[in-house]
């Protein structure tokens, strides 16, 4: 209930902000770091120092992906419908977030 009481506020706060003359700043508010410091605190708490730093670098190295997604989706949105141009950056993002974890396995082991 909790979970799904802190996704409908954020909702509701993505939806008050694109009605604001500062629009753009929707676009900051899911970059919020919820579930990193979720993640944090969990490998924090059952694993060791270094791999909680691993795991702090290795999401500094997911900004890529998440890159990789808008710069797709300012391009699409100018060429198709915004629903395709959603999912074709959505796959842009999964493509990037296989090829990093693919070579940090690489390159980690």
């Amino acid at each position: 209930m909790l979970k799904a009481s802190l996704g409908a506020a954020v909702v509701l706060i993505l939806a008050a902000l694109a009605r604001t003359k500062n629009y753009y700043i929707a676009g900051l508010v899911p970059l919020f770091p919820t579930f990193a410091l979720i993640a944090h605190y969990i490998v924090g708490k059952g694993r060791s120092l270094d791999d909680l730093k691993t795991t702090i670098v290795f999401g500094m190295w997911s900004i890529i992906p998440y890159f990789i997604y808008l710069a797709t989706l300012y391009v699409m949105v100018d060429k198709m419908r915004l629903e395709a141009s959603l999912a074709v950056a959505a796959v842009a993002w999964l493509i990037a977030a296989t090829v990093l974890v693919g070579v940090w396995v690489r390159f980690q082991t």
